[in-house]
């Protein structure tokens, strides 16, 4: 669990790191709605707190790096990959970032008058949690969830929006709309159990899938995917192997040999090397591991152009 001790945090270090944040879309003092982005890396613990705006509901898509934030009605653990709110009255809340991780983060900042202007005739299809922090000044912190792929697409695609740059503005006015709502509304007819539950499952294995791609070299281990995407190793193992058809460390080995051809393929990178980057130090296993997922031996590999791959 990470600590909220104040005494951890540096004081003022917020400030220290302006250029891990951009502002993507509004002005919270202005619009009463600011998107953001935050990508930067730190050797000591922040005092994220800082960075809240006073009487505002915050949602934060947390895509690496650790967080925590802590008030008398919630307290929330930020991994890679979650995504929460927290909504503040004038009193700070307390949060703390963890130090030695390199953090990246979209937060979605709105003014409590924004949303009790944007949300009066809706108010009755939210949550009651959240009715209260717009339209009751509550102070509250949600329990974080994995994202959705809904939501990593859009996030994925803030930092290089598709659009020519007169319509950015637009173009992330509707991102922050659609990333809203789907934190304040349920779906229309909502889920099954079923199909939720189904859903949570891919969206897991989604998120162990990139994970595993992240780091040839040193993986994290089926423990650490496990904590990571918020559930046992066990599970995770039985649902991998249902939705891609492989166990982790089959698809680790493809996705390992698929890299490892493509380094061939460049003329840049020998055997060994290549073995090297995608992190085999043994050249014999390398070896057999290439032949048995690509069907050609490594030495031969580059010269063979008519070789069809087959998984």
């Amino acid at each position: 669990m990470i600590s909220l001790d104040p005494t951890m945090a540096e004081q003022g270090a917020w400030r220290d790191v302006p250029q891990g944040w951009r502002q993507l879309y509004g002005n919270f003092e202005k619009l009463g709605v600011s998107v953001e982005w935050h990508d930067f890396k730190t050797r000591r613990s922040l005092d994220w707190g800082r960075s809240f705006h006073q009487q505002s509901i915050e949602f934060c898509l947390n895509l690496n790096g650790r967080g925590a934030v802590r008030a008398a009605r919630g307290h929330a653990e930020f991994v890679p990959g979650t995504s929460g709110y927290y909504a503040t009255t004038h009193d700070p809340l307390s949060a703390i970032r963890e130090a030695n991780d390199h953090h990246q983060f979209v937060t979605l900042e709105f003014s409590r008058a924004h949303l009790q202007k944007q949300l009066a005739a809706n108010a009755s299809e939210l949550d009651s949690a959240m009715r209260d922090s717009i339209f009751e000044n509550g102070v509250h912190v949600s329990t974080p969830r994995p994202m959705t792929a809904e939501q990593r697409t859009v996030v994925g695609s803030l930092t290089e929006p598709p659009v020519t740059k007169a319509a950015q503005v637009l173009w992330y006015q509707s991102k922050a709309l659609e990333l809203m709502a789907h934190f304040l509304f349920e779906p229309k007819d909502s889920e099954f159990f079923c199909v939720r539950h189904k859903r949570v499952a891919r969206d897991r294995v989604e998120r162990a899938k990139d994970l595993l791609k992240r780091d040839l070299v040193n993986p994290p281990s089926l423990e650490m995917l496990g904590q990571e995407v918020g559930c046992s190793p066990f599970y995770l193992s039985r649902i991998f192997s249902r939705e891609v058809g492989l166990t982790i460390p089959q698809y680790l080995r493809n996705i390992r040999m698929d890299r490892a051809a493509e380094l061939l393929r460049s003329g840049r990178f020998n055997v060994t090397e290549a073995a090297i980057e995608v992190g085999y130090s043994s050249l014999s296993h390398f070896s057999k591991a290439f032949c048995e997922t690509i069907g050609c031996c490594p030495v031969l590999y580059p010269a063979a152009k008519h070789v069809i791959l087959e998984r």
